[in-house]
Protein backbone atom coordinates (compact mmCIF):
# COMPACT_ATOMS: atom_id res chain seq x y z
CA UNK A 1 0.00 0.00 0.00
CA UNK A 2 1.05 3.66 -1.28
CA UNK A 3 -0.19 6.63 0.07
CA UNK A 4 1.93 8.90 -2.42
CA UNK A 5 1.50 7.87 -6.12
CA UNK A 6 4.41 6.66 -7.79
CA UNK A 7 5.70 7.92 -11.02
CA UNK A 8 7.69 5.42 -13.35
CA UNK A 9 7.37 6.03 -17.15
CA UNK A 10 9.52 3.94 -20.05
CA UNK A 11 11.06 7.44 -21.49
CA UNK A 12 10.12 11.32 -21.44
CA UNK A 13 7.28 12.48 -20.45
CA UNK A 14 5.30 14.06 -23.50
CA UNK A 15 4.18 17.83 -22.99
CA UNK A 16 0.95 18.41 -24.37
CA UNK A 17 -1.26 21.49 -24.03
CA UNK A 18 -5.12 20.42 -24.01
CA UNK A 19 -5.98 22.86 -26.97
CA UNK A 20 -3.46 20.54 -28.50
CA UNK A 21 -4.66 17.51 -27.63
CA UNK A 22 -7.29 15.28 -29.24
CA UNK A 23 -8.40 11.72 -28.73
CA UNK A 24 -9.59 9.22 -32.01
CA UNK A 25 -10.63 5.87 -32.06
CA UNK A 26 -9.74 4.15 -35.65
CA UNK A 27 -12.36 0.89 -36.20
CA UNK A 28 -10.89 -2.24 -37.90
CA UNK A 29 -11.94 -0.32 -40.98
CA UNK A 30 -9.88 2.19 -40.85
CA UNK A 31 -13.36 4.79 -39.83
CA UNK A 32 -12.29 7.71 -37.36
CA UNK A 33 -13.86 9.58 -35.06
CA UNK A 34 -11.96 12.46 -33.11
CA UNK A 35 -13.09 14.41 -29.71
CA UNK A 36 -11.23 17.71 -29.33
CA UNK A 37 -10.30 18.50 -25.49
CA UNK A 38 -13.88 20.71 -25.37
CA UNK A 39 -15.48 18.26 -26.79
CA UNK A 40 -14.50 15.51 -24.65
CA UNK A 41 -14.91 17.93 -21.76
CA UNK A 42 -18.34 17.99 -23.64
CA UNK A 43 -19.09 13.94 -23.65
CA UNK A 44 -20.41 13.76 -19.93
CA UNK A 45 -17.92 13.97 -17.09
CA UNK A 46 -17.79 11.61 -14.18
CA UNK A 47 -16.09 11.22 -10.82
CA UNK A 48 -14.93 8.32 -10.54
CA UNK A 49 -12.99 6.67 -6.86
CA UNK A 50 -11.43 3.44 -7.38
CA UNK A 51 -8.20 1.29 -6.29
CA UNK A 52 -5.28 0.74 -8.73
CA UNK A 53 -2.53 -1.40 -8.34
CA UNK A 54 0.95 -1.27 -10.27
CA UNK A 55 2.79 -4.19 -11.56
CA UNK A 56 5.71 -3.00 -9.41
CA UNK A 57 4.03 -4.38 -6.52
CA UNK A 58 1.89 -1.07 -5.31
CA UNK A 59 -1.61 -0.51 -4.46
CA UNK A 60 -3.35 3.30 -4.18
CA UNK A 61 -6.63 2.84 -2.53
CA UNK A 62 -9.92 5.22 -2.91
CA UNK A 63 -7.98 7.20 -5.27
CA UNK A 64 -10.59 10.17 -7.18
CA UNK A 65 -10.41 10.70 -10.48
CA UNK A 66 -12.58 12.92 -13.21
CA UNK A 67 -12.98 11.48 -16.64
CA UNK A 68 -15.24 10.64 -19.42
CA UNK A 69 -16.19 6.60 -19.73
CA UNK A 70 -15.05 4.96 -23.18
CA UNK A 71 -18.96 3.44 -22.80
CA UNK A 72 -19.91 7.06 -24.14
CA UNK A 73 -17.17 7.47 -26.64
CA UNK A 74 -17.49 3.63 -27.90
CA UNK A 75 -21.09 4.05 -28.66
CA UNK A 76 -19.90 6.83 -31.36
CA UNK A 77 -18.21 4.11 -34.02
CA UNK A 78 -19.45 0.28 -34.89
CA UNK A 79 -17.16 -2.33 -35.04
CA UNK A 80 -16.96 -6.09 -34.61
CA UNK A 81 -13.24 -5.93 -32.96
CA UNK A 82 -12.18 -8.04 -30.13
CA UNK A 83 -9.63 -5.49 -28.84
CA UNK A 84 -7.81 -2.14 -29.07
CA UNK A 85 -4.97 -0.91 -29.16
CA UNK A 86 -3.62 2.14 -27.06
CA UNK A 87 -1.74 5.17 -28.50
CA UNK A 88 -0.24 8.03 -26.67
CA UNK A 89 1.59 10.88 -27.47
CA UNK A 90 5.40 9.59 -26.97
CA UNK A 91 4.58 6.11 -29.04
CA UNK A 92 3.94 4.14 -26.24
CA UNK A 93 1.14 1.45 -26.81
CA UNK A 94 -0.70 -0.95 -24.63
CA UNK A 95 -3.25 -3.74 -25.87
CA UNK A 96 -6.56 -4.25 -24.00
CA UNK A 97 -9.46 -6.12 -24.97
CA UNK A 98 -12.26 -4.18 -25.32
CA UNK A 99 -14.48 -5.99 -22.98
CA UNK A 100 -12.59 -4.32 -20.51
CA UNK A 101 -12.88 -0.78 -21.60
CA UNK A 102 -16.57 -1.60 -21.40
CA UNK A 103 -19.35 -1.79 -19.04
CA UNK A 104 -18.21 1.36 -16.96
CA UNK A 105 -14.44 -0.10 -16.17
CA UNK A 106 -12.56 2.35 -17.82
CA UNK A 107 -12.02 6.20 -18.66
CA UNK A 108 -10.01 8.76 -20.37
CA UNK A 109 -9.40 10.62 -17.19
CA UNK A 110 -8.39 14.21 -17.04
CA UNK A 111 -8.47 15.00 -13.17
CA UNK A 112 -6.79 13.37 -10.33
CA UNK A 113 -7.32 14.64 -6.54
CA UNK A 114 -9.52 16.92 -7.69
CA UNK A 115 -6.65 18.56 -9.42
CA UNK A 116 -5.69 18.93 -13.52
CA UNK A 117 -3.79 15.45 -14.14
CA UNK A 118 -0.32 16.58 -14.04
CA UNK A 119 2.01 15.65 -17.03
CA UNK A 120 4.25 12.98 -14.92
CA UNK A 121 0.88 10.98 -14.57
CA UNK A 122 0.04 11.14 -17.70
CA UNK A 123 -1.87 14.76 -17.83
CA UNK A 124 -3.28 16.18 -19.95
CA UNK A 125 -5.40 12.90 -19.93
CA UNK A 126 -4.90 9.53 -19.46
CA UNK A 127 -6.41 6.14 -19.52
CA UNK A 128 -7.97 4.56 -16.44
CA UNK A 129 -8.88 0.94 -16.33
CA UNK A 130 -8.62 0.43 -12.77
CA UNK A 131 -9.18 -3.56 -12.63
CA UNK A 132 -6.28 -4.02 -14.76
CA UNK A 133 -2.71 -3.59 -13.71
CA UNK A 134 -1.70 0.28 -14.43
CA UNK A 135 0.50 -0.26 -17.25
CA UNK A 136 -2.57 -0.67 -18.95
CA UNK A 137 -4.04 2.91 -18.16
CA UNK A 138 -1.93 4.37 -20.64
CA UNK A 139 -0.90 7.81 -19.69
CA UNK A 140 -0.84 10.45 -22.65
CA UNK A 141 -3.72 8.95 -24.40
CA UNK A 142 -4.44 9.72 -27.49
CA UNK A 143 -6.76 7.20 -28.99
CA UNK A 144 -7.87 3.76 -29.52
CA UNK A 145 -7.16 1.36 -32.59
CA UNK A 146 -10.11 -1.13 -32.53
CA UNK A 147 -8.80 -4.63 -33.61
CA UNK A 148 -9.86 -8.40 -34.64
CA UNK A 149 -7.09 -9.90 -33.16
CA UNK A 150 -4.80 -9.25 -30.04
CA UNK A 151 -1.99 -7.62 -30.62
CA UNK A 152 1.04 -6.48 -28.15
CA UNK A 153 1.93 -3.13 -26.97
CA UNK A 154 5.17 -1.38 -25.63
CA UNK A 155 5.34 -3.60 -22.56
CA UNK A 156 3.73 -6.38 -23.58
CA UNK A 157 6.04 -7.04 -26.69
CA UNK A 158 9.25 -6.76 -23.73
CA UNK A 159 7.78 -9.68 -21.34
CA UNK A 160 4.85 -8.70 -19.72
CA UNK A 161 1.14 -10.26 -19.68
CA UNK A 162 -1.29 -9.66 -22.50
CA UNK A 163 -3.62 -8.90 -19.91
CA UNK A 164 -2.46 -7.93 -16.36
CA UNK A 165 -4.92 -9.11 -13.81
CA UNK A 166 -3.42 -7.74 -10.46
CA UNK A 167 -6.07 -10.49 -8.71
CA UNK A 168 -3.90 -12.95 -10.08
CA UNK A 169 -0.75 -11.38 -10.29
CA UNK A 170 -0.43 -11.83 -14.18
CA UNK A 171 2.51 -10.12 -14.33
CA UNK A 172 4.43 -11.51 -16.72
CA UNK A 173 4.48 -14.10 -19.65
Amino acid sequence: MTADFPVLSAGPTPRIDAAHWSFEIVTEQRERVTWSWSELMAAGVEDITVDIHCVTRWSKLGTRWRGVSLDRLLTAVESSAQYAMVHSYGGYTTNVPLADLRGGKAWVAFEFDGRPLRPEHGGPARLLIPHLYFWKSAKWVRGLELLVADQPGFWERNGYSLYGDPWTEDRYS
